[in-house]
Order: C-alpha cells, then structure tokens, then sequence
C-alpha cells in the first residue's frame, strides 16, 4: 500500500513518481476534498474516507485484496496524519510513504520561521485550551486547526489568558492559487471569522479558509496568567476543596516520580487532579489516569484539567483497589489518599512491571505504620517533608509549619 502525500495545489504540485503511483492504482483513498484534486487520468476506483473513520479503517483496506491501493493524505501523511493512523490501527500492510511539504513546512518558508525553533500544536480533535501550556512570552507556535472558526477560539482563549497582543496570522490553502495571509493581534480578531479588513501584509485572494494553519507569536499583556511547565503551580492555580497535593510538596512529588515522554501515570484518590494535571503538563505524550471515588471531585479534577490545558487527562470514578484492576499498566503509581483500605497498597505494587515505581504521600501514623511495613518488605526510601510559611503573628511574623507529609519512593526491580 502506498501512501502518497497531495496539497491543497492538487496534481500539478505532485512529483512525477507520485502521479505515476497514482496512474498505475486500482483503488483510491481519501477525502472528498483530496478526491476532487485528482484528474480524469487516474481512472482508479475512488473510497471516500467514511466517518468516523478509525473504526471503518481496517475493513475498508481490506476489502479489495491484491489490488494496488493508494491513500491520499495531505501534506506530509507521516506529520499528524493517516500514514501514522493506518500504521496503528492496521498494523499488517507494508506501507510505502511518498510525503508532500507539510503544512508546517509552507509555513515556516512563508513566515521565514526556523522550522525546529517552532513548537506546534495541534487543535485537529482537541479543544482550544490544550493549547494554553505552550504560552509564553516570545514563543512562536504553529497552531493545526480543524476549520476557519477556530482561529477566532484561539484569539477568544489568548485574550482570556491575558495575552492579547499576540500576532496571529491565519495561512489559508497553503500552495494554492487562492493561498491567503491575514494578519491581526488576539485583541483586533473578531469573536468570529477573520478581519474584515485585512492589513498591509495580507497577501492573495480571500477565498475558502478552510484549510487554515494558525501562527501565533505570543505577547503578554499587563496581567497575564502565566503558568510554567515546572511542577510546583501555585495552590489557587486549582479549584479545590482543600483536597490539594500543596505547591511545595507536589514539586517534590513530581520530582519522585520523575515523568518520561510517553510514560502512564496513575493517580490514585486524584482529590483536585493536581499530580495527574502537572504529570502531564511535563511533556505532550505523558499520560495519565485519576481515579476518584467522589463523583463531584472527579468533575471537579475534569474542569481542573481543562483550565490548565490537559483536557485528556482520564479521570475516572471508583474505589481503590477495585476501580484498578481493568486499567492499563502504570508505568508509575502515585497515592495521595486511602492507603488504609484493605489490598490498596498490595494492588498498586503487583500492577508495576519492572523498573516502575510508586510514591506514596501520607500524613496520619496509621498510614506511615504501613509505609515502614512496605519499606521493609520492598525497599525503597522514606522521606519527611515538613514546611513552613511566614505568618502574622500578633504584631510580628513567624513560621507557621504545615502537616508534615511522609514520603515512600521505590522503584519495581
């Protein structure tokens, strides 16, 4: 199965081995839009994608065996697109990929980015708020859209977040006749569509939007709201019910637990989601699962993950230690609540394949008995975290100390 690359310029933009691979095809995939780009000299049978679409995937190819198929993908189909799906989910075809210039790559050679200096992020299937995490003044962001609404969401979340200033210029049918540039700050874009008036360095005809890519250049305003990737968000950052991994103990806990790329987080008795939110704020890949007996803290974690630009944290609602046994292998484990119910603790450790670990923050004696039991039998390190903050104290200040908290690291051997 070939894979083939088109932009939005249609065949004449495509490489010669490409239209002939095109030719010689019994079968044709893709879109309607990438369908219509084809000329009458490919007399191939045309499938248009069904949706949704992952589901019908693997049937679809399947259904026409020994024929020469080609999916048509647009731009690069290995950068967020169909190459990477078919490659998951029908794992059994040899594919062949022939790329076409990303969108990302028009981009950069239009706004004269330096493509690895520019982080993307991708709203295809996402809400806007995912992209609140790569906020930061002077960060240049090229931001995937799904249609020509979304630049106005953008705009409406970066004057919310205090970022109004920030240049956004909306690329339009990158490669086409009717490629189009419109510039605007958040603060000037309209709460919807594009500007009425474009200025001085839009570019081309106004023609169809829908094929969009969003450059962002961020600019804070007077008060914006500025939240670092580095653990340790400030508490009222949260909605909570007191329920809270407290700023200073969560960036030690954080740092415990020590997040890779890609790595699955448990968070067990999530409270207001802190450590799953901040596990997945450290890199894109990360994921995480809260599990929540209550089910008005579980949405409370879901609204806690939104604001804060993790909408995908999996929250679910149940009981520890019955509400893990159908959930997917940890990679680490972290217990901020509950340690005392009968076969938590056992449950959590059977669930960690080798080189997993677990962390485990307590605050009652009954619950530090069982992690110097635990320590004992398995390993690991014990650690007490004790803070204190400057307070008023009458006329005068002192230091007012926290609960102490009581710390278990260990790693599965």
């Amino acid at each position: 199965m070939t894979v083939a690359g088109i932009g939005a310029e249609g065949w004449s933009g495509l490489a010669p081995a490409t239209q002939e691979v095109l030719r010689k095809a019994d079968v044709v995939f893709g879109g309607d839009r990438q369908l219509a780009l084809l000329p009458p000299e490919v007399t191939a049978q045309q499938v248009a994608w069904p949706s949704p679409l992952v589901r019908a995937l693997p049937l679809l190819l399947v259904k026409t065996p020994g024929a020469q198929k080609v999916v048509l993908a647009s731009g690069d189909p290995t950068f967020f697109g169909i190459a990477t799906t078919i490659a998951r989910v029908a794992p059994g075809f040899d594919l062949q990929v022939l790329p076409h210039p990303s969108s990302i790559s028009l981009a950069c050679a239009r706004l004269s980015w330096a493509q690895q200096d520019t982080e993307v992020v991708s709203l295809v299937g996402r809400p806007a708020a995912t992209l609140q995490p790569s906020l930061s003044p002077g960060r240049r962001l090229l931001v995937l859209v799904p249609d020509e609404h979304s630049p106005a969401l953008v705009a409406g979340m970066l004057r919310e977040r205090g970022f109004g200033p920030s240049e956004l210029t909306a690329l339009s049918n990158l490669g086409a006749e009717d490629e189009s540039r419109v510039s605007a700050s958040a603060d000037e874009w309209p709460a919807e569509g594009f500007p009425a008036h474009a200025p001085e360095d839009s570019v081309g005809p106004q023609g169809s939007r829908a094929l969009t890519v969003l450059a962002v250049v961020c600019r804070p305003g007077p008060t914006p709201i500025r939240r670092s990737r580095v653990p340790g968000l400030p508490d009222d950052a949260y909605e909570n019910d007191g329920q809270l991994t407290k700023r200073h103990v969560r960036a030690i806990t954080l740092s415990s637990l020590a997040p890779e790329p890609g790595e699955l987080l448990w968070d067990v008795g999530g409270g207001a989601g802190s450590i799953g939110v901040e596990w997945l704020r450290s890199h894109p890949s990360c994921r995480a699962i809260s599990i929540e007996r209550d089910p008005e803290r579980a949405q409370r974690i879901r609204r806690n993950a939104e604001l804060l630009g993790v909408p995908h944290l999996d929250v679910r609602t149940g009981e520890a230690p019955g509400a893990l046994t159908e959930l997917p292998q940890p990679d680490a484990i972290f217990v901020g609540g509950g340690l005392t119910a009968p076969g938590l603790l056992e449950t959590c450790w059977a669930a960690l394949a080798p080189g997993a670990r677990i962390v485990v923050n307590v605050t009652t004696l009954e619950s530090e008995m069982l992690l110097i039991q635990a320590r004992a039998q398995r390993g690991g390190t014990l650690t007490r975290i004790e803070i204190s903050r400057a307070a008023p104290i009458g006329r005068f200040t002192g230091w007012r100390p926290a609960l102490p908290v009581t710390q278990w690291v260990a790693w599965k051997s």
